[in-house]
């Protein structure tokens, strides 16, 4: 979607400055709002395209005023609430004040923390032929939709060639809206700087996205 979350390429905001040394969390509620989004996740509640999505929509002087962990935060109290897993009273009240909701896969316990400390896996079976191959020239579509893509705004419309295919995954425009895997090929895409920004970028920089088969046609 074209969110102001879609900040990659965009003038003014200033230069990256790397904290040195910089923590996990700066507080102990960022440790715990972190807990709280795996373990509802875990439990069925959401999945992380959607978690990634309830982000993204949060209103723009929100989420630019907003530290990353307040993000997480309001993030998935929008999305408990607008799933009926919580009310607006219940958030406000700082408890529930009627029982919850069943959970897809039940409670949440201490013996499911080990299981969610290790990454998911998103590969699934081909449900078509690659259309691409590496060496091929690719454009990536001129798409703006209304709902999660995982296409940067600053490619789209712009031509780059296949280096990699990494298989077919799930398709995160469809999870997010909770409509199925919808596996499709995924591919690394390169494109050179000069493409992307002008010929007044530096012509020795290469970016590479990671774009599936979808937000592609060829040249």
């Amino acid at each position: 979607m074209n969110g102001v979350h879609d900040m990659g390429g965009m003038d003014g905001f200033g230069k990256v400055e790397p904290e040195p040394n910089e923590p996990a969390f700066h507080a102990a509620w960022e440790g715990r709002v972190m807990a709280m989004v795996r373990a509802m996740g875990a439990a069925g509640a959401f999945n992380i395209d959607t978690s990634r999505y309830y982000r993204e929509i949060l209103p723009p002087d929100v989420y630019l005023s907003s530290s990353y962990y307040q993000k997480w935060l309001l993030g998935l109290e929008d999305m408990l609430i607008d799933k009926g897993y919580v009310s607006a009273g219940d958030v406000a009240a700082g408890h529930a004040a009627a029982p919850a909701k069943p959970l897809k896969h039940g409670k949440f316990t201490l013996d499911d923390v080990e299981r969610i400390m290790v990454r998911g896996k998103f590969g699934r079976e081909a449900q078509a032929p690659a259309k691409f191959k590496p060496g091929d020239r690719v454009r990536a579509r001129n798409m703006h939709p209304a709902t999660h893509t995982r296409l940067p705004r600053y490619v789209r419309g712009h031509v780059g060639v296949v280096e990699l295919n990494l298989g077919c995954n799930v398709f995160p425009d469809s999870a997010a809206m909770e409509a199925g895997d919808n596996p499709q090929w995924l591919y690394t895409v390169v494109f050179d700087a000069t493409e992307l920004w002008g010929p007044d970028a530096d012509p020795t920089v290469k970016v590479s996205v990671d774009a599936f088969e979808p937000y592609l046609e060829a040249v």
